[in-house]
């Protein structure tokens, strides 16, 4: 098996990890599951900022981990929640790093949402 490539953002491909002005609020079909004022803002390159919030600051009774993960050599291994309200779910529709590298090291214990499967209000 080979090793997992492991990169530093650089001015190439670079990412900051800043607190969020303001309070974060995640509703899907109207319900608040997350809201928080800890939130913080990940950007990385020329890709959308991502809200990272507080595992603790969303409602538990709507996250069901799951075995799915995925690989980035800039965060290191996300691990992945879905939405269950009732019969409903949304597969995988939250992301999170147990141990992020150093480089985003701030984002542990912080999980992110899919824009298509939740509204992500700011401010």
């Amino acid at each position: 098996m080979t090793e997992r490539p492991h990169l530093i953002p650089d001015e190439t491909h670079p990412i900051t990890v800043t607190p969020t002005e303001g309070r974060v609020v995640v509703t899907r079909h109207g319900r608040v599951i997350a809201e928080t004022e800890r939130a913080l803002t990940l950007q990385e390159a020329d890709y959308p900022p991502a809200q990272y919030v507080p595992l603790a600051d969303v409602d538990a009774s709507v996250l069901e981990r799951t075995s799915h993960a995925t690989y980035c050599p800039y965060k290191g291994e996300a691990g992945y929640f879905s939405l269950v309200d009732g019969d409903e779910r949304a597969e995988n529709a939250v992301w999170g790093y147990d141990a992020p590298y150093d480089a985003v090291a701030p984002i542990a214990g912080h999980v992110a949402f899919y824009p298509d499967q939740v509204e992500i209000s700011v401010g």
